[in-house]
């Protein structure tokens, strides 16, 4: 098709000719290069430019595509996926995708269908053998050239060595195509995974529709998981072996090496098949994206109902994850006036309106990590007033309601951060060194210290009913402190040992185990002190790796491992398979076993443990009875801890460019999502994201930014500082 008027006419030096097609995340053109050489060029939309997780997805791709060659991939040219505007460049490859091949003259067969067997797997090989999972292999993606097929577009590739960027609220799959453990886990795919879409697409090419056909991603991704391939239309030998490739298991599915002899053995009878159109496809050619509602995971239950009841809990589950596909960039709605989320009050500070104010020193530097310590600023807030910190941030008093700065405490360079407010004090640790740190009340009001302790410089403070629990700088002591400073008491740590403080069930606690390497410690024992005087008394033992979450009906609550190895691999996420109750009176251990092992960042709420992996999954599990209540994707990875409006009864999280998912906290359902900020600050990549309640405005950091919104309006955010800073 030919250019039009907003169309670039030259990218990278290569003379724009065509205009092959527009997909979600970018246009595809037809270029020339000053020698003449044709090539593909994928030009990233520009409402991505300043969007950094896509531009990480971009290098990826890119990396991908560098690390594959052979005969049925195409190579890459040139890209610059730090331009203004994205862009790579691939070799042109004239032909039609197997997409339109099939749509406008048929299905495959005979000697055909062999020859698209036995290329794929050679591409396949090529990838594999890079270390690289294609993880969207469909028909969309394999030009039909004169000399053989061609795999194209490796956007959602998985490369081992790099950073899984597997669920950004970008597509990470097509559901007819894609694998059951890439649908239920797609970060821990491998690749048999291809294998299983190699199957898939070949039953494509063989009868012209996928073996799982469906009106509705949705149903498609349950019957991938769930229920047997449709391969009735499929000849004959090759029935055999696409069912092998889709077996659910992909420890039994075929390697390649299998496939590869299969393929070679299959009948190579004469068959015209369809005839390859003109040349008009490239390499790169998106297909255009199809819009599937996702205004809420409530709609998409009710769209399963006919499934049958059964169906329907388990397709809950996983209809966050099959709404990655098609593409959904942009913002869900607020509610409409007189809808139901808009019937319900919202409660906010007086004059509030949304705000964003980058945190930042005098001097203009973000809050950011510089030493030992946490790496995040934070906010807290006891519901009313806000407080926010970080290291070379200081301690900041935040005006809730227009997010202006008020009172500033501490010098730099430091670590400062809030922990706690009680009776009219924001007690903050400040960290002059990496060797030094003092516990420090400020006053609310004005910010001005009323007293200093030094304390443990490797131990975080633990606010009680009764005061403040920490450890002496040598470690050897407890100590507890009055809000206003005044030592309660202290009690010597157990002989031989060494213990963290801990408060749970607003009492507290402390965790102890034999040696000085926490690492080799196995196992703790759960250690109660009377918050009176401090006498110790050992409860139980717990098992190495044991998380302690709080408490639930007055009981410490803890997550245990399912191992306890030692993994020393970026993105590893421990698996645990049981809660943990200890009884604070006799020290009885209540073992409660999850149905499956889960992991990801395990935080306790209300009642409910939430399991949050860094793919963007959660998970809902009561703490009293270890029962699942729900499962999402929130298709946003390096998601916060979540916090829960009880009024609301919504669950929200904020990931660390500023995208914010919202939950029913009953199902589970999408309610809403938010873009990411424009620019959330040049530490967005490394810091981790906090977000918490100012009565029912949602209160959030991302980068060096904080930044409020409604529940009931999220839409509406300010891209720039309204603070005037």
């Amino acid at each position: 098709m030919p250019l039009r008027d907003d169309d670039p006419t030259v990218i990278g030096g290569y003379v724009l000719e065509d205009r092959l097609g527009s997909g979600g995340m970018g246009v595809v053109y037809r270029a020339r290069s000053e020698s003449g050489r044709l090539v593909a060029i994928k030009l990233v939309h520009a409402q991505y430019r300043d969007d950094e997780e896509f531009r990480s997805r971009f290098r990826q791709e890119v990396a991908a595509v560098r690390r594959v060659s052979g005969a049925f991939t195409t190579p890459v040219v040139d890209a610059d996926p730090e331009a203004a505007r994205p862009w790579m460049a691939t070799l042109y490859v004239p032909g039609p995708t197997l997409a339109d091949l099939v749509r406008e003259a048929g299905p495959l067969g005979g000697a055909r269908i062999r020859s698209l067997a036995l290329g794929l797997v050679e591409a396949l090989r090529n990838i594999h053998q890079a270390g690289v999972v294609h993880r969207d292999l469909k028909p969309a993606n394999v030009l039909m050239a004169e000399d053989g097929p061609r795999v194209i577009d490796f956007g959602i590739s998985r490369a081992g060595d790099n950073l899984p960027l597997t669920v950004t609220g970008r597509v990470i799959g097509t559901p007819p195509f894609m694998s059951p453990e890439q649908l239920r886990s797609p970060r821990d795919v491998t690749a048999a995974s291809d294998v299983f879409s190699l199957g898939s697409l070949l039953v494509y090419a063989a009868s012209g529709h996928s073996p799982f056909q469906a009106e509705s991603p949705y149903l498609a991704g349950y019957q991938v998981m769930f229920e047997a391939p449709k391969l009735d239309p499929v000849p004959e030998p090759l029935r055999n072996i696409v069912e092998r490739c889709l077996d659910k298991n992909p420890e039994v599915r075929p390697d390649l090496a299998e496939l590869h002899r299969l393929f070679r053995e299959l009948p190579v009878s004469p068959d015209p098949g369809p005839v390859v159109p003109a040349a008009s496809g490239a390499s790169l050619r998106p297909v255009p994206d199809t819009h599937v509602p996702t205004a809420g995971g409530r709609r998409a239950e009710r769209q399963l109902v006919h499934i049958g009841l059964g169906a329907v809990l388990t397709v809950a589950a996983l209809s966050g994850a099959l709404l990655l596909y098609p593409p959904d960039t942009t913002t869900t709605p607020a509610a409409s006036p007189g809808s139901t989320a808009d019937a319900r009050t919202v409660s906010v500070p007086e004059g509030w309106r949304p705000w964003r104010t980058p945190l930042r020193n005098d001097e203009g530097f973000p809050a950011e990590y510089v030493a030992t310590g946490y790496k995040e600023p934070a906010c807290l807030t006891d519901g009313t007033d806000l407080f926010c910190g970080g290291t070379g941030f200081v301690v900041t008093q935040v005006d809730a309601a227009t997010g202006e700065l008020g009172w500033r405490q501490g010098t730099l360079p430091q670590t400062s951060r809030p922990i706690g407010l009680r009776d009219g004090l924001v007690l903050v640790y400040e960290e002059p060194d990496a060797t030094e740190r003092h516990m420090v009340a400020l006053d609310t009001e004005t910010g001005k210290r009323r007293w200093a302790r030094t304390i443990s410089a490797s131990e975080t403070p633990q606010l009680f009913s009764g005061g403040l629990l920490t450890l002496t700088a040598d470690h050897q002591r407890f100590v507890a402190y009055t809000t206003a400073g005044e030592e309660l008491w202290r009690s010597p740590v157990p002989s031989a040992k060494s213990c963290v403080p801990k408060a749970l069930d607003d009492a507290p606690y402390a965790l102890c185990w034999e040696g000085r390497d926490f690492l080799d410690a196995s196992p703790f024992t759960v250690v109660r002190l009377d918050p009176a005087d401090g006498t110790l008394r050992e409860l139980a033992p717990l098992p190495k790796k044991t998380l302690a979450l709080g408490a639930v009906g007055g009981q410490p609550l803890f997550v245990a491992a399912e191992n306890t190895e030692e993994v020393y691999q970026e993105g590893y996420e421990r698996p645990y398979n049981a809660f943990v109750r200890v009884d604070p009176e006799s020290g009885k251990v209540t073992r409660i076993p999850l149905k499956r092992s889960l992991r990801g960042a395990a935080t306790l709420v209300d009642g409910v443990v939430y399991f949050v992996r860094t793919n963007g999954w959660v998970t809902a599990v009561s703490a009293s009875s270890g029962e699942e209540l729900w499962e999402r994707t929130t298709e946003t990875e390096n998601l916060s801890a979540p916090v829960v409006s009880q009024a609301r009864d919504e669950v929200y999280f904020v990931n660390r460019f500023g995208r914010m998912p919202a939950l029913d906290g009953e199902t589970g359902a999408e309610l809403w999502r938010a873009d990411a900020l424009d620019d959330p600050g040049d530490i967005a990549a490394e810091a981790p994201p906090t977000v918490v309640l100012v009565e029912d405005a949602i209160v959030a950091t991302a980068g060096d930014t904080a930044f409020s919104v409604r529940p009931d309006r999220p839409t509406a955010r300010p891209s720039t500082s309204t603070t005037g800073d």
